[in-house]
């Protein structure tokens, strides 16, 4: 009997994360129509998404200040930064509706760590307030954490 692999990782409990936008409506472009996050409830001054299955609070104020201190391979990545893991056809398709949509990459979608355990694919890129995001792309759970 064949298994099919799963395409969703296993929730062992949702985040939720609440930061600062300059605009609500770019921020409704950008998370619901690039990223193709749903909309949640708001209000005047906020606006929740579901963000690949965890709850964003996106509330009007300044952004937080970031800098390119944290070091990956090579690069050096936006601090401090949020993001997600997806399994790795989820990833590959987040990666091609940002490219579709022409979003600037701070470091574009690539592999790291290749036959080695925790091999993975990451990208980095910041939402229109300077809001760094990174997203992973795992081939299975267990490689999450593998060291």
């Amino acid at each position: 009997m064949n298994a099919t692999p799963p395409t969703e990782l296993p929730a062992r409990s949702l985040f939720h994360l609440a930061f600062h936008v300059t605009d609500l409506d770019e921020a409704r472009r950008f998370y619901g129509g690039v990223l193709g996050c749903t909309e949640g409830r708001s209000t005047d001054t906020w606006v929740d998404f579901d963000f690949f299955s965890h709850q964003i609070s996106l509330h009007l104020g300044e952004p937080f200040k970031t800098t390119r201190t944290g070091r990956v391979g090579e690069h050096l990545v936006p601090m401090p930064h949020f993001g997600l893991v997806l399994l790795l056809p989820a990833w590959q398709a987040v990666a091609e509706r940002l490219k579709s949509a022409g979003i600037e990459f701070v470091l574009p979608p690539h592999g790291r760590f290749q036959g080695q355990p925790g091999e993975q694919w990451t990208m980095f890129f910041c939402d229109p307030f300077g809001n760094p995001i990174e997203i992973k792309g795992f081939a299975s759970a267990e490689a999450i954490f593998a060291s």
